[in-house]
């Protein structure tokens, strides 16, 4: 039987406690590593890669963050301001990787406070 690869996207979210570019820098690299271990995607493999950030982290943008921790130099890399709704929970850092796969069982990777917005999937 032949591996069909086929187009996938997985989902991830992570938090930090204060707008600081090494506090991004770590999260970044935290839940990038932890996306493409739970789900062995190889990096090769992604397509692109689109982030948001909520409005009050204004230090580093998560695109940058990636960049600096050695992965993300030959994936385009999108990022944009996360819509502001009452109530939403702050300082957090969402991403959406496109990738390649034959791999049907994805684990979206929700982490720090932004469990709570998946419960789910908590890691």
């Amino acid at each position: 039987m032949r591996n069909i690869s086929t187009t996938a996207a997985l989902r991830g979210a992570t938090t930090v406690e204060i707008d600081e570019k090494t506090e991004i820098d770590k999260a970044i690299l935290e839940l990038f590593e932890t996306l493409l271990q739970e789900n062995k995607i190889e990096e090769k493999d992604i397509l692109y890669i689109m982030f948001t950030q909520t409005s009050d982290l204004k230090s580093r943008n998560p695109a940058a963050a990636l960049r600096a921790s050695g992965y993300g130099s030959e994936i385009p890399l999108f990022c944009s301001q996360e819509v502001e709704i009452t109530g939403m929970m702050k300082k957090v850092i969402r991403v959406l990787i496109v990738f390649k796969t034959s791999k049907s069982n994805l684990s979206p990777v929700y982490l720090r406070r932004a469990a709570n917005l998946r419960p789910e999937f908590i890691h």
